[in-house]
């Protein structure tokens, strides 16, 4: 609990420009929020991607969603995102998703996709890992990496909110003993590798998702 108000402390580790929104619902709770980016997005790979000539293309992230409508050249095929956080981004740019699985990993999104999928483009992070593009045999575009964030003083809660595999990595090499809400399976299998204990998963992936699990830790 926070020392002067009382409050269950909940950190938030996403990157600065996407705690806003997480940090106001988990105050609108009740709850003491610790803003603690612990990763940070930059954009690499080309100015433009040239979409033509394939059958799908891979969307895993809000950020790649964002990347891709900014720099795609050419008439977008089917687009499959691989959850409801991405599949938002992508209809903030107009684009409506042809697929979003029902389970939001790499191994869900290739189990509901057309056998053969045809030309697949996967678009990403640099640290994406590699069982999706493998298994569909398709091209991929990096457009962003992700940066580890050391603080400078380790933060203090009663839960954090980790939202990435990315996050879940940085937060483990804090060292800190403090009880995890993630994202999905995949942030939860990460975390869990490298020792954060995961208290609740979100049942969907995406911003209610996580309120959601993070209420349901919080035993609101």
């Amino acid at each position: 609990m926070g020392p002067a108000s009382g409050r269950l402390r909940v950190i938030v580790t996403r990157p600065r420009e996407q705690a806003g929104r997480l940090a106001e619902r988990l105050e609108q709770l009740g709850l003491e929020v610790v803003l603690c980016p612990l990763i940070e997005l930059e954009p690499v790979g080309p100015a433009e991607v040239d979409v033509g000539g394939y059958d799908w293309v891979i969307v895993t992230s809000p950020r790649g969603a964002r990347e891709l409508a900014q720099r795609r050249r050419g008439e977008l095929p089917r687009v499959a995102a691989i959850g409801p956080g991405t599949a938002a981004a992508l209809n903030e740019h107009g684009v409506e998703p042809a697929l979003v699985p029902r389970v939001s990993t790499q191994e869900g999104l290739v189990a509901e996709l057309p056998d053969p999928p045809g030309r697949v483009l996967f678009t990403g992070a640099e640290d994406a890992r590699p069982h999706l593009a493998e298994a569909l045999g398709a091209d991929t575009v990096v457009l962003y990496r992700t940066r580890e964030l050391r603080p400078a003083d380790a933060p203090e809660g009663d839960l954090v909110v980790l939202a990435s595999a990315s996050a879940a990595r940085a937060f483990a090499a804090l060292g800190l003993e403090i009880p995890g809400v993630s994202i999905g399976p995949e942030t939860t299998r990460e975390a869990e590798a490298y020792g954060v204990q995961i208290v609740a998963e979100a049942e969907s992936h995406d911003l209610d998702g996580l309120v959601a699990a993070v209420t349901k830790a919080a035993r609101i």
